[in-house]
């Protein structure tokens, strides 16, 4: 979840940058519109979203997968493979309680705003006009709509009441209040979020814009300047209404109205939308789960690593193909210091030696101590995940999640290497308390030596993952 909201904000500050430094100034408001309702919506599914052939850019196994490993198991029929990825304690943590009552506050805040609206609907006259209701604000000046409704002040004159009229029955026609709403209720779902409220700010603006120049087709520029200009009303301090008369917008509004028509040619800058899609596409679709990119060093070996072995297999490539494939495997192996002193320029032959080989790949898979009689890859692969689970589920202290006072199902993923010289390296896990991570890596290193992954007649490494799972009784 706090992945997916960090994603939402970076790329609402891109998109948001594109506006203000691109579009902001162009008087394609409709087009603008669109843009910053577009861009705010698909801000929030693009994290969602994962095209596969994106992510098979990179081997699905770059790190090989155990099965989990569950101990203490007070069900017979849960299987590993239904086990979530994500770890939820049994009880709501500080920051779920803070998202709880910030929105717990801003949904007051709304249903106040609201229920004035409300009040002033019903406790002035109406005056229903065509698809549009009129209500009269008694003893106010102040002007403004909200979806089919245009509260008018009693004390604008006929002129004033005109003008506005016009420029609200313009918000009305194109839903601007329907605009306002959405905004309103990612505020309340998104409300730690400031880039909200900046959209907010600047589709009220455009609705502005867009109004304006609607209704000074109709009344006259120099007319409606002057309007702009020697009135300021009392305004509502509502976010969701779109107020005639606005202190702080009523300098950009009349900039806007004298700025001349925007050439078509401009229309070109909201291309800058799709490479900036893609990318972010490209992005989330190749994010592992757990946070690391694919610019990860050691993600980049293996991808390496796994290209070569392809290449040497692979069917349909010429000489010279092929040739052309190794120049640039040599030109990234170098790039990232893999490469030993004395290698030939033309990348014939690739170094393993700080490689790491997911299990798809390597020629000669780790083999456990009682495993060494096996064949293929596949039984000592299926051999030392037995052998870790007995030595997991012997050694491992399930009684301190008790002690810890846990509750449920507990779930610890454990990340290590087998290296060049059969010994386990580089322990990583990541649980629901910092005790749990601690004894599942204390349990990993009492792993026995053994013999190391071979690619190519080379020792290697050879990284792993390991879910560990049980349920404490409660």
């Amino acid at each position: 979840m706090i992945h997916h909201i960090i994603q939402t904000i970076a790329f609402q500050v891109f998109f948001l940058l594109i506006y203000d430094v691109f579009l902001k100034k162009e008087t394609f408001f409709n087009w603008n519109r669109f843009y910053l309702l577009a861009t705010a919506l698909i801000s929030l599914v693009l994290p969602l979203v994962k095209i596969a052939r994106f992510e098979n850019v990179v081997p699905e196994n770059y790190i090989i997968r155990l099965p989990a490993v569950i101990l203490g198991q007070t069900e017979a029929n849960i299987k590993a493979e239904e086990i979530n990825e994500t770890i939820l304690p049994s009880s709501f943590t500080f920051l779920e309680l803070t998202f709880y009552f910030g929105v717990g506050v801003v949904m007051l805040l709304f249903i106040y705003k609201f229920s004035k609206l409300v009040r002033l609907i019903h406790s002035n006259p109406k005056e229903y006009k065509d698809q549009f209701i009129i209500v009269k604000l008694l003893n106010s000046s102040a002007s403004f709509s909200f979806f089919k409704y245009i509260f008018l002040g009693e004390i604008l004159n006929k002129d004033e009441k005109e003008i506005i009229l016009k420029h609200e029955e313009i918000h009305v026609k194109q839903w601007h209040s329907l605009d306002l709403m959405c905004f309103e209720l990612l505020r309340v779902l998104f409300w730690f979020n400031p880039l909200i409220y900046i959209y907010q700010n600047r589709i009220t603006e455009l609705h502005e814009f867009i109004a304006d120049a609607e209704a000074a087709k109709i009344e006259g520029k120099s007319t409606y300047y002057q309007n702009l200009l020697t009135q300021v009303f009392d305004t509502k301090k509502i976010s969701f209404i779109n107020p005639f008369f606005n202190q702080s917008l009523i300098k950009k509004r009349i900039v806007m109205l004298q700025k001349s028509k925007s050439k078509q040619v401009y229309l070109f800058k909201y291309a800058l939308l799709i490479p900036l899609i893609c990318g972010m596409l490209v992005y989330t679709s190749c994010e592992k789960g757990d946070g690391k990119t694919l610019n990860d060093e050691a993600n980049i070996e293996i991808l390496i690593s796994d290209l070569q072995s392809k290449l040497e297999t692979r069917d349909g490539f010429s000489d010279s193909e092929r040739e052309a494939v190794k120049n640039l495997i040599s030109a990234m192996m170098k790039k990232d210091k893999v490469w030993s002193e004395g290698i030939p320029n033309n990348g014939s032959d690739v170094m393993l030696d700080n490689v790491q080989v997911p299990f798809a790949v390597v020629e000669h898979v780790p083999v456990f101590p009682s495993c060494e009689g096996l064949e293929s890859n596949v039984e000592k692969k299926a051999c030392m995940s037995k052998g870790i689970q007995e030595l997991v589920a012997k050694n491992f202290n399930t009684k301190l999640a008790d002690s810890l006072g846990l509750k449920g199902r507990q779930r610890i993923n454990v990340v290590f290497v087998i290296n060049k010289k059969g010994e386990v390296e580089g322990v990583r896990s990541r649980a629901p308390h910092p005790a749990l991570e601690t004894e599942a890596i204390r349990v990993i290193k009492t792993l026995p030596k053994m013999i190391p992954g071979e690619q190519k007649g080379k020792k290697v490494n050879v990284p792993y993952s390991l879910p560990i799972v049980f349920q404490v009784k409660e």
